[in-house]
């Protein structure tokens, strides 16, 4: 019987509250067969370190998977603090800025696709696919990136190249195989996915190493010895006496299968360009042979072409239609039990099942114009349909979840104590009728007190117009929609925390993601208007920003109770009486969370490079050129620390003065 690899984590901090509750249910569930189960979690109450201690119970590799890269960042940082001694991986899109081909024919316009690849990322997701195949200990923390196609995990696995001290290769032929696994030889300059040859000596710099390369050593053919070393400082580092290199790409096949793989492209080609020769489609006809010959030349020649991704179907040996390899079948192939835990899943989930039809419709206008092949149609990411069965267990956390989860689980857990002691807010509900007007007087008494205001509107217009209503009466007022970019959102932020301005308005922005302690009053306008931003998913997650701060309340402006208010109400209050009477009796006195400012967010730099860029059209070119430079290098410290959704906007910035 396969031992069970052995999580552990490392933590000053004991389970409180509901956590040990919570974490012996969970455990309990799985370990007896369950497939789904929920963590019920308010904000504040632990939920991460409830997760990191149903992994070290369970005992089962696992991805966590949440709905965008900034939350996926946080978690990738928080699980390797839990887990130093495991392989704690990261797999997202490694495009810091993509825009995917597209065609739209009312302007006959095509858009090529346009990337930049983070050299970074794409070796973090090459680390998670091998180490997959090399350890059992795995946490891979993951976007909505994990649920696309790769190619065949096994055929990956076969294009390893184990190479042992003592045994005998043929430098020239040990060199023609490291190419067809994607490596090309570079004497010159270095760099990851490079050989190079020197006498007896060939330095390999796998991809998915940070700053090391491996040195293999021959006396003959015979290897002598085998060691990593430093590819800045050529220090040598350990010596080995077997590894295994592992191909550059997960679209890596042998040559067999590349073959095959050019037939069946060939064979596609031939009747879809009668397909369009019959309907009088000559220049769509015309395209696709253009297109597809160029690609079949470059397949042939170097085994990838640009876009590859397009002909997964083919090179995984997949059927039409048939539900693609993605990051899941790395994990089940060697490993039969395996966790998936969907973070924030009332959102993820949602976003999980709408993947799918927005890519299809793109794709399909692409294959009708001549762009691609109808095969490109099944490089597609999973149907939640398709998710919702792909793995043995799964555990849905939320403070949220919606029924779907709920009603799959077979066990639900709940986390309602803070161990701060953090009371969920007192809701009052007032007229809507002269709302403008209220919320003024309960702004200069939150204001008075020192603390910060969160206001949400339904419109950008009326968050615009009442920021100008307040403004004009002295209140010192932003106001936060999905017009304003990363920068300019984030310095907002950040002056609002250091009191540069009392009272915040935005729409939807204000559900999620927003920790920010000095904060003691949300008013919700129009809390009646029935929809999606006044669901009962909606109002609670608005609430819970209040909860961070000892003297939380929240304002629903209304002139009637609507279903989702009476719920969101009823849940809240039995949340503070349950954090009451735990509070009583343990002897607990609530206390603000604190919160140290993020340096990473500071007004003055990043403010100072924003108020540049927008005048940019009237710098001398030598001024715009400093500014290119000053935004690439913010632009790469970012993607260093994660930050890619920064990063691409700073990508953007720095095209707009290309332009110009």
């Amino acid at each position: 019987m396969k031992k069970k690899p052995n999580f552990k984590v490392e933590s000053s901090y004991q389970p409180a509250g509901d956590q040990p509750k919570a974490i012996e249910v969970l455990t309990k569930s799985i370990l007896d067969g369950n497939r789904y189960q929920t963590l019920e979690g308010v904000t504040g109450s632990g939920k991460t370190h409830t997760m990191a201690r149903v992994i070290e119970n369970v005992k089962m590799p696992t991805i966590i998977m949440t709905h965008n890269k900034t939350l996926a960042a946080q978690l990738y940082s928080e699980f390797k603090s839990f887990f130093p001694n495991n392989h704690v991986e990261y797999f997202i899109s490694y495009y810091d800025y993509y825009q995917p081909e597209a065609y739209i024919p009312r302007q006959d316009l095509f858009i090529e696709k346009d990337s930049s690849i983070n050299d970074e990322l794409e070796r973090l997701r090459l680390s998670a696919t091998a180490n997959l195949l090399s350890y059992d200990d795995v946490i891979v923390i993951a976007s909505v990136s994990a649920n696309y196609g790769l190619g065949d995990p096994a055929e990956f696995e076969k294009m390893v190249q184990a190479i042992a001290v003592g045994d005998e290769h043929n430098q020239k032929k040990l060199l023609l195989r490291l190419v067809d696994m994607g490596y090309s030889r570079n004497d010159n300059y270095f760099d990851r996915s490079n050989i190079r040859v020197s006498g007896d000596v060939i330095d390999i710099y796998p991809p998915y190493f940070e700053s090391e390369g491996y040195r293999i050593e021959f006396f003959g053919d015979e290897v002598e010895s085998i060691y990593t070393f430093d590819v800045i400082d050529n220090k040598r580092l350990e010596d080995h006496k077997k590894i295994e290199i592992y191909a550059t790409s997960q679209f890596a096949v042998e040559k067999e299968r590349l073959q095959h793989t050019i037939r069946a492209i060939e064979d596609e080609l031939g009747p879809r360009l009668d397909y369009f020769i019959k309907e009088d489609k000559l220049l769509e006809a015309q395209r696709l042979k253009q297109r597809t010959e160029f690609d079949l030349e470059m397949l042939e020649t170097t085994g990838m072409c640009k876009g590859v991704e397009n002909y997964s179907r083919h090179l995984s040996g997949k059927k039409e239609g048939e539900t693609p390899y993605t990051l899941h079948d790395y994990f089940s192939l060697h490993h039969k039990d395996f966790l998936v835990i969907v973070d924030e899943s009332h959102v993820s989930l949602s976003q999980f099942r709408g993947m799918y039809a927005g890519d299809r419709s793109r794709k399909e206008v692409l294959v009708n114009h001549g762009f691609r092949l109808p095969s490109a149609l099944d490089n597609r990411p999973l149907m939640l349909d398709e998710f919702i069965v792909k793995d043995p267990y799964y555990l849905f956390v939320s403070a949220t979840p919606n029924e779907y989860e709920l009603d799959l689980s077979a066990t639900k857990a709940e986390q309602i104590i803070r161990p701060t002691g953090l009371l969920d807010p007192d809701i009052t509900i007032k007229p809507s009728d002269n709302q403008v007007e209220d919320i003024h007087d309960e702004i200069i008494k939150t204001v008075n007190k020192g603390d910060r205001v969160l206001l949400t509107v339904l419109t950008k217009k009326m968050a615009e117009s009442l920021a100008k209503y307040l403004a004009d009466l002295g209140v010192k007022v932003q106001y936060l929609h999905s017009d304003i970019d990363a920068i300019e959102r984030n310095q907002i932020i950040r002056a609002l925390r250091v009191g540069e301005f009392d009272v915040l308005i935005g729409i939807n922005l204000l559900r999620e993601g927003l920790d920010l302690p000095e904060v003691s009053l949300v008013a919700i306008l129009d809390a009646d208007k029935e929809g999606f931003l006044r669901s009962e998913t909606a109002l609670v997650q608005t609430i819970g920003r209040a909860a961070r701060n000892v003297d939380g309340r929240v304002i629903l402006y209304a002139n009637k109770t609507t279903g989702s208010m009476q719920r969101a109400i009823q849940k809240t209050d039995d949340r503070r009486k349950i954090q009451e009477e735990h509070n009583k009796k343990h002897n607990i006195t609530p206390k603000t969370t604190a919160r140290v400012l993020d340096n990473d967010l500071k007004v003055d730099d990043m403010g100072e490079l924003y108020n540049k860029s927008k005048k940019a059209d009237k710098m001398p070119a030598s001024e715009r050129k400093k500014l290119m430079k000053e935004l690439q290098i913010k632009m790469k410290a970012a993607a260093t620390k994660l930050e890619f959704e920064e990063a691409a906007r700073l990508r953007d910035e720095i095209e707009k003065l290309k332009k110009l």
